[in-house]
């Protein structure tokens, strides 16, 4: 909101977006173009998957899960899903971290998992590196 020079009336004159909000029986005027929405930040989908990876494979080694088939049957997916999200774990460990500290804001995510699962299926984790554009400790 601005404020000009007096006006030919015997007044200020005002300018900006304002929007009338009644309390009562007096009148206040708000300027909305002052409120700025706050992005909503949530944990990236691909995080969520990752985490969940880990926890598949500590239940796995622990033995408290027999194999992928039963986590497959527990969760209601597929063993094709399974394995890809058990193969999430074998991306470089950079890699990983930056994935599980990655944030969605207002839904927008920062890397699909087609993307990485492509990266995966490179050989070693210098080559997974050169494949997502990340630098990392060489190996």
């Amino acid at each position: 909101m601005t404020a000009s020079s007096p006006s030919a009336s015997s007044g200020m004159m005002v300018t900006g977006k304002l929007h009338r909000v009644r309390k009562g029986h007096s009148r206040i005027f708000v300027d909305t173009a002052a409120v700025a929405p706050v992005p909503v930040r949530r944990p990236a989908r691909l995080a969520i998957m990752l985490a969940l990876a880990h926890k598949i494979q500590q239940g796995i080694d622990r033995g408290a899960i027999r194999d992928r088939a039963e986590v497959a049957r527990r969760l209601g997916l597929t063993r094709a899903r399974v394995t890809q999200l058990l193969d999430l774990l074998l991306l470089a460990p950079d890699i990983q971290e930056q994935i599980l500290f990655a944030e969605s804001a207002d839904g927008v995510e920062t890397t699909s998992a087609r993307v990485v699962r492509a990266a995966r299926g490179t050989g070693n984790w210098r080559d997974q590196r050169a494949a997502l554009g990340t630098m990392g400790p060489e190996t």
